[in-house]
């Protein structure tokens, strides 16, 4: 019998937040990045994800040594805390460029500030020692059709995944779909379309997926089926793990919280395919709840960890044997109740 994947956390530090939304402002005290740090290992986390201005912050406005710099000094924190950045993101979506998207902007200036962005995000990767580059395609998208020629960005998205590649011989890149928000609909809403851009290119070994529970969903997605779709093309380089509580905005609920046979079929397709035996992270995207009090807020990370650890159990304690003799059978009833009463513990 195989050694149990002993599975290893990461979060980003964005989810230490003040709690503000688009309808209030902050509700508890800032906590500084660097502080941050200090709370992975003790909440059980191994792995850092950033933003390329969580590690450089301002870094529109540094010179290259600068940043260089400024990511060295993060790689050194990350060092003295044992931790490991799992990857970089290059933030276009907060830039007065990136209003209305940034490499299929109809804008050559913008698209031209979209690349310069994403190569200082690759250095910034390199420099922090981490191998992956994670494209959320946020404003990739279009508020109406008519405003920009689809085929033309794809193509434009084919050609920023080949210079990035170019660019950099080692770095692998994952794409994290999302159907909508902030755009009206993406461009890439599917890990099917991820995968097909990743098919697509000049190195498709290193382009890979990034899934997210909200973002399937969103897109009406069993998010099971999607990351076993990945993993059927082994292009599943990361998930990031939460819930959403119908097809509303991007809640990142804690993981479980509104549908745990949902989480428990996530973790099943994970355990039962091997993911995370090669060091792959189980990556948590979660918002503490604007109601809670404290700073730092760090009970919802908590959380979600226990209840994907505790959904382990319920995959490694699963009888296949029973559940294949209904299979057979094609007794569907019996194997529902079978995997509720599992879930809820009951003999």
């Amino acid at each position: 019998m195989s050694t149990p994947t002993t599975y290893r956390f990461s979060f980003g530090p964005w989810n230490i937040s003040e709690g503000g939304d688009p309808f209030g402002p902050i509700v508890r005290a800032e906590y500084p990045h660097e502080a941050k740090y200090a709370l992975y290992k003790p909440l059980g986390f191994d792995g850092v994800q950033f933003h390329d201005d969580d590690v450089v912050p301002g870094m529109d406005d540094l010179s290259p040594d600068q940043i260089s710099k400024k990511a060295g000094e993060v790689k050194a924190m990350l060092g003295n805390q044992g931790l490991t950045p799992e990857f970089v993101a290059p933030r276009l979506w907060f830039a007065d460029a990136t209003v209305d998207g940034g490499y299929t902007s109809n804008s050559a200036a913008d698209r031209q500030y979209a690349w310069d962005r994403t190569q200082k995000c690759i250095d910034i990767a390199n420099a922090v020692g981490s191998k992956a580059v994670v494209l959320w395609l946020a404003r990739e998208g279009s508020y109406i059709r008519e405003s920009k020629n689809a085929r033309v960005a794809y193509d434009r998205l084919l050609e920023t995944i080949n210079k990035m590649l170019d660019y950099d011989k080692n770095i692998e890149i994952w794409i994290e779909p999302k159907p909508n928000e902030p755009t009206d609909q993406a461009y890439v809403p599917t890990i099917g379309h991820a995968i097909a851009l990743a098919y697509a290119s000049k190195d498709s070994k290193r382009v890979k997926g990034l899934i997210e529970t909200a973002h399937a969903l969103l897109a009406g997605l069993d998010p099971s089926d999607e990351m076993a779709f990945a993993l059927a093309h082994d292009k599943l380089g990361s998930v990031h793990l939460n819930d959403q509580n119908g097809l509303k905005y991007d809640q990142d609920k804690n993981f479980g919280a509104a549908n745990l046979r949902a989480a428990f079929n996530q973790v099943r397709v994970l355990e039962e395919n091997g993911y995370g035996s090669k060091g792959e992270f189980i990556g948590l995207d979660v918002k503490a709840m604007r109601t809670q009090k404290g700073s730092p807020v760090t009970a919802h990370l908590a959380n979600s960890r226990t209840i994907f650890l505790h959904l382990v159990d319920k995959v490694r304690s699963y009888d296949r044997k029973l559940e294949q003799q209904y299979i057979e059978a094609r007794d569907y009833e019996a194997l529902e109740l079978f995997v509720l009463n599992h879930l809820m513990g009951v003999k």
